[in-house]
């Protein structure tokens, strides 16, 4: 008997940790990427994260231009948003874009250069260190990322880098949108004879100096980027940037 409740006690105890192991098994990606481990590694190593539909990557299945892809990165629905990281899984330089939401919503519109078809993501963190992801996948024929910018044949951009122009309007229920578009070619560095150059940061206030959003950009941000975020309050928008050569802008936006 003693011998019997003995190999009872040791497979019991055998099953603990397997059922902690089941219960402690990382999420299943839902876009099914081959790369994702190492994503999961690079952005988020270490930290809780789940997958969660509440963030919503909005972008095109079918991706006709590879230098221009629109994506919208919706998680408002999640409440205090501290981070978001966008990232692309199969481009040559990975990280897109990083924003951070203050007086503004966590919403943000912009475009990309995409090098081949892939996974485009989201992650945010939350004010309880979780972080969320959600993404979609987009197809393109690919070579965004190592095509040269058309600012690079053309001998007037200089006169008009760093040039922003804005709009301000409403949109339904919500206080308004703000649309800013900066004169810029956002090379990758990929393109033989062109060296990285790129915007990396651009930081959006209201009139009383409240921040309302802090955007980190990187190479893959498509030529003379567009962002478009949503205000909880209308009003008065100052923007400000530089690049990583050191040029920089600071200009008002008009209600």
């Amino acid at each position: 008997m003693k011998l019997f409740l003995m190999i009872v006690a040791l497979a019991c105890s055998a099953l603990v940790p397997l059922a902690q192991a089941a219960n402690n098994e990382a999420p299943v990606d839902p876009l099914d990427s081959a790369r994702w481990h190492e994503m999961q590694k690079m952005f988020l190593a270490g930290q809780h994260y789940v997958f969660d539909p509440r963030v919503r990557v909005i972008a095109p299945l079918d991706a006709d231009n590879p230098m221009q892809v629109p994506i919208t990165v919706d998680a408002s629905a999640l409440g205090k948003v501290r981070e978001v990281v966008v990232f692309a899984d199969f481009n040559p330089i990975i990280q897109i874009l990083r924003f951070y939401p203050e007086a503004a919503s966590a919403y943000l519109g912009f475009r990309v250069k995409l090098q081949q078809s892939t996974p485009v993501r989201a992650a945010v963190r939350t004010a309880d260190g979780v972080w969320h992801v959600g993404g979609t996948w987009v197809n393109t024929v690919g070579g965004g990322c190592t095509a040269p910018s058309a600012a690079a044949t053309a001998p007037e951009w200089q006169k008009r880098l760093n040039e922003v122009s804005a709009r301000q309007w409403q949109s339904g229920t919500l206080a308004g949108r703000l649309r800013l578009r900066v004169v810029h070619p956002m090379d990758t560095g990929l393109v033989a004879g062109i060296p990285a150059f790129h915007l990396q940061e651009v930081k959006l206030s209201d009139s009383s100096d409240q921040a309302l959003m802090r955007i980190e950009t990187f190479e893959p941000v498509s030529e003379n980027p567009v962002f478009t975020l949503q205000q909880k309050t209308p009003g008065r928008v100052k923007a400000t940037g530089r690049d990583n050569n050191g040029n920089d802008f600071n200009v008002w936006i008009e209600p």
